[in-house]
């Protein structure tokens, strides 16, 4: 597949009318950008950061890459996405061993999965294997929890590949030790009755899972989540759910204190 470059970024360097001075440095270019964004001039960000994008700066390729996929200050188009998101991922590694390139990489990776898994009408056709080889990769080699809690869902359906609910559990309860309130809420659920990841039933740890993560959850989590946390809130018992109550509540007050703290 070619990759291509950064739509326009050759262009604007040539551009006698750009305010930004095109021989700075990337490091001072995505700063700039960075602090346009944040100023809420998303347009001047824009073709900032695509100077900093043409020297080679990853951060700003990324964030390009956000952009598009957001419709975040331009017009939204996956596949230009989709494309920075790829270039990001073959381009080799920093000589300088940058750490801060790694994120970037690992949420590229990410993005490429997302889409793999959906396919882009007229682009990108789904592919469920290489999605799941992406997931993996960001998974295992990042640690990124977004990847382990979407691989976990992939591997407990069997998509794009043998269908594993033990292993899936597994990557689930990495993802969720790392906070990620979709992978607490599935793990939560299957960790109820314990009989799809053949493990034995828990239905207190269960149902305080799955409380917690419906409390945390945003409002397209929330979709989802509440008719697990209803289901299983159905078939505990009063004593599991009073129980559980006890548990979310004292564990949310926890976390909130901790946030308050620091």
């Amino acid at each position: 597949m070619i990759f291509a470059a950064v739509p326009g970024a050759n262009a604007l360097a040539l551009d006698p009318a750009a305010k930004t001075d095109p021989n700075a440095s990337p490091i001072e270019l995505f700063a700039e950008g960075f602090k346009a964004y944040k100023r809420g001039e998303k347009s001047q960000a824009f073709e900032t950061l695509r100077y900093a994008a043409d020297k080679g700066h990853r951060g700003a390729l990324w964030k390009l890459g956000r952009m598009y996929a957001d419709g975040d200050g331009v017009p939204e188009n996956d596949f230009e996405a989709f494309k920075i998101f790829e270039q990001i991922v073959r381009e080799p590694d920093d000589p300088s061993g940058a750490s801060a390139n790694a994120a970037y990489v690992a949420s590229a990776v990410v993005a490429l999965a997302d889409y793999l898994r959906r396919g882009i009408p007229g682009h990108v056709d789904p592919n469920l294997p290489r999605s799941r080889q992406f997931y993996f990769h960001a998974a295992s080699f990042f640690g990124d929890p977004k990847a382990q809690f979407e691989l976990g869902r992939m591997m407990l359906h069997g998509e794009g590949g043998r269908e594993n609910p033990r292993q899936a559990a597994r990557w689930l309860k990495l993802a969720a030790a790392k906070g990620h309130v979709g992978a607490q809420a599935l793990l939560g659920y299957l960790l109820f009755d314990g009989r799809t990841i053949a493990l034995e039933p828990e239905p207190v740890r269960g149902l305080a899972m799955l409380t917690m993560a419906l409390r945390r959850s945003d409002e397209s989590e929330r979709e989802w989540i509440r008719p697990l946390q209803e289901e299983v809130f159905g078939l505990a018992s009063e004593a599991e759910r009073r129980t559980a109550q006890s548990y979310a509540d004292q564990q949310l007050a926890s976390a909130s204190g901790v946030r308050l703290s620091n």
